[in-house]
């Protein structure tokens, strides 16, 4: 049969995306041969599309064959239903120009000048071992004088991999083999990458509200249709999940956990156990994104949802630069065959692996007495810089959850205030700050702040949120 096709220049993006959306989902087995289709109006309703939108999708799926029409009742899937040529594609292959535009607005934020950095979840460089690192660069190059002059795997350094894959194994008694795991550069690449591998325009995405907003944005960028669930104290509204999950039919869940970045919630070990065994029911993949674990500020937390997986289906992104050195970016990504062998060719096109300068270095000094050290007195010097943030923002009537580990405060703020006007204000007092509308998928928390309590000493801390709080004053001020 002839492939009907369009010039791309002719057609609107939404056309172009329900289109993929009904012979993706077909193409997954979703919808099976002779499988009545939702509605025009139904899956306008559900994809927020003009019903002459889906209209002319489904025509077009038609006359390529991949759908069919029973007078009076609907579209059924075609028996040989095969997407074969796309027809949104020209003769020169070129496809679709997107009116999509790369955003980030997390690094719009952390690019403001100001002395007094609360939006940056990133380690003071004066806790980290910088000397101790410095003396082992070259006994690391002794070691390995060859380094620099090769690539890396993209799949990552083997000893590395080995390294990492035995703690985590030792840390929660399951078996993880280094055959299992990814070397990323930082768990975000780790979140784009698997965006990449498994989300088409329209695909339905469970993501918390509120989350880490580069998510938001890497996941809107590969054109995911957002299926908010709410977090709290207590975990997830596992009834609501379990709701969209059976409706929806989400591709994935990406979530934060542990320490939750930013609310600093850690979720009960009943509702993660309860969360992968929908997951496994519904065919939901779970990306874990766990880079606090180690920082907790008492007793540890719960074992990450992967301890809790015994059908593949959760992807454990877990992060340990952040508290050792920043700047190196590892992240070991431990997933199912499935899931590492793709992710391995998604590593090569984008960079062809982690460097491995910085995977050697890293791993020696994880492999040190002195990084278990570091560890436990990073954890005092955290917390006390949490005890001084609460301390200092004591008597505004501002609403926190003290967490128990981690590097964030997420505040709530009076209603009379507006976390980006806030923002605006406080600049001008040289302090930056995460308003919480960016960390919302639906754009709203605009009562919400997140303050970051590790970048900054205890002076600055004081000072900072001193400074905040006058902004704060003049807001309300300027409203009355």
């Amino acid at each position: 049969m002839a492939v009907k096709t369009l010039s791309a220049d002719s057609q609107s993006d939404k056309y172009a995306q329900a289109y993929h959306y009904i012979a993706d989902r077909i193409d997954r087995g979703e919808w099976g041969a002779h499988d009545k289709l939702p509605s025009v109006r139904i899956l306008a309703q559900e994809l927020g599309m003009h019903r002459l939108t889906v209209f002319r999708a489904y025509q077009m799926l038609k006359q390529n064959g991949i759908v069919y029409v029973k007078e009076k009742s609907g579209y059924y899937v075609s028996p040989s239903a095969k997407q074969g040529a796309d027809p949104f594609e020209t003769q020169a292959n070129r496809p679709v120009p997107s009116s999509n535009r790369l955003s980030n607005s997390m690094a719009s934020i952390q690019q403001k000048t100001a002395d007094y950095q609360l939006s940056q979840a990133l380690i003071d460089p004066n806790l980290l071992p910088n000397a101790y690192l410095s003396e082992y660069v070259k006994r690391v190059f002794d070691l390995y004088p060859k380094m620099i002059g090769t690539y890396s795997t993209p799949q990552g350094d083997q000893e590395l991999r080995e390294s990492l894959c035995t703690h985590i194994s030792r840390q929660f008694g399951i078996p993880v083999t280094a055959e299992a795991m990814t070397i990323t550069t930082g768990a975000q690449q780790a979140i784009d990458l698997l965006a990449r591998i498994f989300v088409r325009p329209l695909d339905a995405v469970l993501i918390e509200r509120p989350t880490y907003s580069a998510a938001i944005d890497i996941f809107r960028q590969h054109g995911a249709r957002f299926l908010p669930v709410e977090i709290g104290p207590d975990g997830y509204d596992l009834e609501r999940v379990q709701e969209l999950m059976e409706r929806c039919r989400p591709k994935l869940f990406y979530l934060n956990p542990t320490f939750h970045n930013p609310t600093g919630f850690t979720v009960p070990a009943a509702n993660r156990k309860r969360l992968v065994e929908l997951a496994e029911r519904y065919r939901c993949l779970l990306i874990e994104d766990d880079v606090f674990h180690d920082m907790y500020f008492g007793q540890p937390p719960p074992p990450p949802l992967y301890a809790y997986d015994t059908e593949g289906w959760v992807v454990y992104l877990r992060s340990f630069s952040k508290y050792v050195a920043p700047g190196l970016r590892i992240c070991g990504v431990i997933g199912s065959k499935a899931v590492t062998e793709q992710l391995a060719i998604a590593k090569a096109l984008a960079d062809n692996g982690t460097p491995l300068v910085n995977q050697k270095l890293f791993l020696h000094y994880f492999q040190s007495e002195r990084m278990i050290q570091h560890i436990e007195k990073l954890r005092t010097a955290l917390q006390l810089r949490r005890d001084v943030m609460e301390a200092e923002l004591a008597g505004t009537g501002w609403q926190w959850s003290s967490p128990n580990g981690g590097l964030n405060l997420w505040i709530r703020l009076p209603d009379s205030l507006d976390g980006s006007r806030l923002l605006e204000e406080s600049l001008r007092q040289s302090v930056s700050f995460v308003p919480g509308e960016i960390c919302d998928p639906l754009g709203q928390m605009k009562s919400f702040i997140r303050l970051s309590f590790s970048y900054m000493n205890e002076i600055h801390i004081k000072e900072g949120i001193r400074r905040l709080r006058e902004a704060a004053s003049k807001g309300m001020d300027s409203d009355r």
